[in-house]
């Protein structure tokens, strides 16, 4: 109709978004697909890939020219990180977290001085992990025990963290402390912690279900000294940009879950048109033919939640209610789709020789870390509800 602007539908690429796409799809193809077993058996990334990732530029997508980085969009980061977790979930998280919490919250809080010395290296060589939960504050991530007391012009920090994801390959932590319990969440501020700060160690490393290449670990911080220049923002404003980096992870994980879903709804619409049973290919039956359909719809439908709320972002308007959505139905729909691809597969679907029982188990973290499918239904709510 005259008058009314025409807009490019979600899924619809531009030339410079599609361009990025293909080239990240080919080097996950190449260069993860064929490692991701291996790493999975091994509970290890392999560190030629890491340094990989660094030469392609996924682990700075949006992070300033200026400081090395590829200045891409927030959107791009999203469609880098479906298109690694289609090929290994547990490298996409490892993409995700450095690209959708510490690199944004630096860039957005940190100082010219902060910027130049922490964005350069996190584009570099240098991969970042997020500090938030502990033992006392999982989904009630602010319930922090961690200490960070003012000394000497600086800070000490002591206490520990855990389910820190990144943590062993890791050369900068972004760590949330309360420099004073009794004022709440008022109190919270986050500190750039580096790896060889004296006070800091790793403790346990967790064996998971799934994602087990990714690392994820306890922290320890024991008189872990963090000078003035180190504190991210303001003191006392750690909450808000816990808050802020998290609906916007909140997103990659969606994103996350997208690919993990493409992979597992692909490997069995594969196996459906090769297997051959009374006769004929599964995929000529009726009952195979819904599931798939059924799977593909769910796919689509978690793909505009995703895309939207990551244009969204992008665009700078609001997104926390279409954030915890675009998680809360990615990560279902993925979940779905992974069971049933195990199941159109059979017995072969419950081997390692076939990849869909690594997708099932992969996909399971999705409706937990960075945000329970419960906090995004609160947050859901509270959105619809409350205003």
């Amino acid at each position: 109709m005259p008058g009314i602007a025409s807009a490019s539908p979600l899924t619809v690429l531009s030339e410079e978004e599609t361009l990025f796409r293909d080239s990240v799809r080919e080097f996950a193809d190449a260069e993860i697909a064929p490692r991701a077993q291996a790493m999975e058996r091994a509970g290890r990334y392999d560190p030629e890939l890491l340094a990989k990732l660094f030469e392609m530029g996924l682990m700075g997508i949006d992070v300033p020219e200026a400081y090395g980085g590829s200045a891409g969009t927030f959107f791009q980061a999203c469609l880098a990180v479906e298109e690694i977790s289609r090929a290994d979930a547990a490298v996409g998280v490892l993409v995700d977290v450095q690209n959708t919490l510490v690199t944004n919250a630096i860039d957005r809080h940190g100082t010219a001085e902060q910027k130049s010395g922490y964005l350069t290296r996190l584009a570099r060589d240098t991969v970042a992990s997020y500090c938030l939960s502990e033992a006392g504050s999982g989904s009630d991530a602010f319930a922090l025990q961690c200490r960070a007391v003012p000394s000497d012009g600086g800070f000490v920090l002591n206490g520990h963290k855990l389910w820190i994801t990144n943590a062993a390959e890791a050369g900068i932590f972004l760590v949330f402390a309360t420099v004073d319990p009794k004022a709440g969440y008022k109190g919270i501020t986050a500190f750039l912690v580096e790896r060889d700060d004296p006070g800091f160690s790793l403790g346990k490393r967790e064996d998971k279900l799934g994602i087990r290449a990714s690392s994820t670990c306890e922290i320890l911080f024991e008189d872990c000294r963090i000078p003035a220049g180190r504190v991210l923002g303001e003191i006392g404003a750690g909450y808000k940009i816990a808050i802020q980096t998290l609906n916007e992870g909140r997103i990659g994980i969606g994103a996350q879950m997208l690919g993990v879903g493409r992979a597992a709804l692909e490997a069995a619409v594969r196996y459906a048109k090769e297997r051959v049973q009374f006769g004929k290919p599964l995929s000529e039956f009726q009952a195979m033919r819904f599931q798939l359909a059924d799977g593909a719809t769910r796919l689509e439908g978690a793909r505009l939640l995703v895309y939207n709320a990551a244009r969204l972002r992008d665009a700078g308007l609001p997104f926390v209610k279409e954030a915890a959505m675009a998680k809360l139905y990615a990560s279902e729909a993925a979940e779905r789709i992974c069971a049933m691809a195990v199941e159109v597969l059979g017995g072969n679907g419950y081997t390692s020789e076939y990849p869909v029982e690594r997708y099932y188990r992969d996909v399971k973290i999705g409706k937990i870390y960075e945000g329970t499918s419960f906090m995004q239904l609160s947050t859901i709510a509270k959105s619809i509800l409350d205003d």
